[in-house]
């Protein structure tokens, strides 16, 4: 059952508080303000399935889950470090709006609530959030605008091909037999092989550890054994999933056609890890690289970085529309773009254009950087009087393109902001859905900052 707002915060006790304590400090009274619109929760109510609003056990209130959520990206504390903290500090508790007598909700309700909402509900709040800031009383004028895309990092770890086959091998194994009981006893069992991959693992780190010239041919020996191991344990897995599939009769069917899916999508991801393996034996050159068992979607991206020439995880756009361009200008953050892959910069700058103009901003001025092109940007975002591609002639004068230049240059200030502040820099939920999810929270925690500090 969906509830939007909890009970009485107020209860006997807080009459002995002191005053101080009873009062919210500055930063969190300003975003309780902001907080408080019930428009705000309108999205979640439209999203959630409407057999489900009035059946089934309470959920936890929205209004709490929101505010608790913006405590998080702004702290950057887990799901366990915010329920601790919020549970000790009677200034989260009042902001969060949950009475002293009242128990914090466990951290595993939070992440699958949070899973549940998705990104295009955060999003819709962010939207929301946006037009009433443009549209009231002293309203942001959006009177100028940069864009930029950056990479949120999937949360792994960096991927070999030897690596990859020994997660693939434990991975099939695992999942083979706690699904594959539902197959009956006689199921043949998938052999767990990430034993004989380990091995090979350090046999190669010795050899590379000896430097005796030999680890350039000893490393696809041991790789294309450990990419053959992981074909034996890809054709164990999928004679259980077949086996699921013929004994799919009378009660239990749909759980075992379920297992074998589950079995079936495994197996065809470390079949793509064997196939690379496979690729790269035979020097062949291999796209859309798997990089992930347990995180599909991520890609390797290569942005010339010197810290990290290759980077693993996604690539979003952020369109940040400000007042002014004037040095230090702190402006709104629309919903990010995004895609699976190794995006363009023209690529994702249609869905940009397509969010500002559903949030109904024309700015007047737009500053990029060169990896942008003149016609495209004049085809998806006709409106503004001044374009500025940086490393592109511009038919401003010179002292406008100064400014500009500068103006763009604050969007990679920005980006930093938003790793190290708000958590941008890792998303830690796994898959395309999860890193848009994650992201939609940081830029909603952001933008409330933003109206916060404009408003004190």
């Amino acid at each position: 059952m969906l509830r939007l707002s909890g009970g009485q915060v107020e209860s006997l006790f807080d009459l002995a508080l002191p005053v101080e304590v009873r009062e919210l400090p500055a930063d969190l009274a300003a975003l309780d303000r902001l907080l408080s619109d019930p428009a705000l929760l309108a999205p979640v109510e439209a999203a959630w399935d409407e057999a489900a609003r009035n059946f089934g056990r309470p959920t936890v209130p929205i209004e709490r889950l929101l505010r608790l959520m913006v405590i998080k990206q702004r702290s950057g504390w887990g799901y366990e470090t915010l329920v601790r903290e919020v549970s000790d500090s009677l200034h989260l508790r009042r902001f969060c709006r949950i009475a002293l007598t009242e128990r914090v909700s466990d951290e595993s309700t939070l992440r699958k609530l949070v899973r549940r909402l998705g990104p295009g509900v955060i999003e819709a709040i962010t939207r929301a959030v946006i037009t009433k800031a443009t549209t009231g009383e002293r309203r942001f004028v959006a009177r100028a605008a940069r864009i930029d895309s950056t990479v949120v990092e999937a949360d792994i770890r960096y991927p070999t091909d030897i690596g990859l086959a020994g997660d693939a091998t434990k991975v099939l194994a695992r999942e083979a037999t706690a699904l594959g009981k539902l197959a009956g006893q006689d199921a043949r069992r998938v052999r767990d092989r990430s034993r004989a991959v380990a091995q090979r693992l350090r046999r190669l780190n010795r050899t590379l550890a000896a430097r005796t010239g030999h680890g350039k041919p000893t490393a696809l020996r041991l790789t294309g054994e450990a990419g053959q191991l992981v074909e034996r344990s890809v054709r164990e897995t999928r004679r259980v999933a077949e086996l699921l599939r013929r004994r799919a009769r009378g009660r239990g069917a749909e759980a075992k056609l379920a297992a074998a899916r589950r079995l079936d999508e495994l197996a065809e991801r470390a079949g793509k890890v064997a196939r690379q393996i496979r690729q790269r034996l035979a020097g062949e050159k291999i796209s859309d690289r798997l990089v992930s068992i347990s995180d599909p979607d991520a890609r390797p991206i290569r942005k010339g970085k010197l810290r990290a020439p290759t980077e693993f995880g996604y690539v979003i756009q952020l369109a940040e529309v400000c007042e002014n361009t004037r040095r230090g200008a702190r402006g709104l953050i629309i919903p990010a773009a995004s895609e699976i892959g190794s995006a363009n910069e023209p690529d994702l700058l249609p869905t940009t254009a397509a969010g500002l103009d559903r949030l109904n901003l024309k700015p007047r001025e737009l500053a990029l950087d060169g990896g942008f092109f003149p016609i495209g940007v004049a085809e998806d975002l006709p409106g503004p009087e001044r374009v500025f591609i940086a490393g592109r002639q511009s038919a401003g004068s010179r002292r406008t393109n100064r400014r500009l230049a500068r103006f763009r240059v604050g969007i990679e200030g920005r980006i930093s902001h938003l790793k190290r502040r708000y958590g941008l820099r890792r998303s830690r939920l796994k898959g395309h859905h999860g890193a848009k999810t994650w992201t939609a929270w940081a830029i909603l925690a952001y933008n409330l900052d933003t109206l916060a500090i404009r408003a004190a």
